[in-house]
C-alpha cells in the first residue's frame, strides 16, 4: 500500500490532525522493520491502528532508555535513529551485551514471554525511537492478524540472526570476530562502504576484551587498508578484505 494511501487513511481517522503525515511514516516504517509487506501486506486500518500507538521518545547521548534504575515504562522499542547500547551489570563492571541501530526492534520477546528485560539501555549518541505500551502492542497483535504475522517474522528473523552471530563468534581469532563485528554493526554506503559509529570501548565491551587488544587491531586493520579510525567512529574501507578476515 503506498504511503499517499496509508496516510489519507490515517487522516480519516485523525481529521484535522496536522501531524498524520508525520506519524503515518513513522507507522509505515516500523512496518519495514518488522516483516516483509509479501509475506503480510498491511490495511489501512492495520497502518492507522499502529500509528495511533506509537509514541515518539527522544534521548540525548547517555541517557537510559531502559532498565531497572529507569523507571521507564516497558513495553516495545523501536530505533528510529541514533545507536542504543545494552549492558548488564558483572560485578563492579558494565559488560555490554548488543547495540541497537535504526530499525532495530527491543522489548517485544521478554513481553512474548513475560519476562523482565534482562539488560539496561542508553542511548550512545542522541536517539529517537518509538514506543508501544504493553497494553497497545498486545491489542495491536489481537486486533489486526497482518500486524501479528508480520511481527512473528520479525522475531524469528532475529533469533536465527542471533543464533548465526553466536556459532560465527565461538572460537574464532580476535581479529575474525573483529572483522565480523565491523561488518555487521557498519551502517553501509551505497558504494560498498560503511562507517561504525560506537566508541572503541563499547566495540571492545560487546567482544569481551581489553580495549588496548582491541586497539591492537584496528591499528593492524588500518595499516593494511581494511579501515579508517576516527573518534568514536571506524569507517570501512575494503570490506572484501575484512569479509576474508572474518572467515578465516
Amino acid at each position: 500500500m503506498e504511503l499517499s494511501r496509508w496516510s489519507q487513511a490515517l487522516r480519516t481517522a485523525r481529521a484535522g490532525s496536522v501531524t498524520a503525515d508525520a506519524t503515518v511514516r513513522d507507522a509505515a516504517w516500523v512496518a519495514r522493520c518488522v516483516g516483509r509487506g509479501t509475506n503480510a501486506p498491511l490495511a489501512p486500518a492495520d497502518v492507522a491502528a499502529l500509528a495511533a500507538t506509537l509514541q515518539p521518545v527522544d534521548l540525548a547521548a547517555g541517557a537510559p532508555l531502559f532498565g531497572a534504575s529507569t523507571g521507564s515504562d516497558p513495553g516495545v522499542w523501536i530505533i528510529r535513529s541514533g545507536h542504543v547500547e545494552l549492558s548488564v551489570a558483572s560485578g563492579r563492571n558494565r559488560v555490554v551485551v548488543g547495540v541497537l541501530r535504526p530499525g532495530d526492534v527491543e522489548g517485544d520477546i521478554p513481553l512474548l514471554l513475560g519476562l523482565a528485560l534482562p539488560y539496561a539501555a542508553r542511548a550512545v549518541d542522541a536517539v529517537t525511537c518509538l514506543h508501544l505500551r504493553p497494553a497497545d502492542f498486545e491489542e495491536l497483535l489481537a486486533r489486526h492478524p497482518a500486524i501479528a504475522r508480520r511481527w512473528l517474522s520479525s522475531v524469528a528473523q532475529r533469533l536465527a540472526t542471533s543464533h548465526e552471530r553466536l556459532i560465527a563468534l565461538l572460537g574464532r581469532p580476535l581479529p575474525a570476530q573483529l572483522a565480523g563485528l565491523l561488518l555487521d554493526e557498519a551502517d553501509h554506503d551505497p558504494d560498498g562502504g560503511g562507517v561504525v559509529r560506537l566508541p572503541q570501548r563499547t566495540l571492545a565491551a560487546m567482544l569481551g576484551v581489553a580495549r588496548p587488544s582491541l586497539n591492537k587491531i584496528l591499528k593492524d586493520f588500518e595499516r593494511h587498508g581494511h579501515v579508517e579510525v576516527g573518534y568514536s567512529s571506524v569507517r570501512l574501507l575494503d570490506v572484501a578484505a575484512l569479509q576474508r578476515t572474518r572467515s578465516a
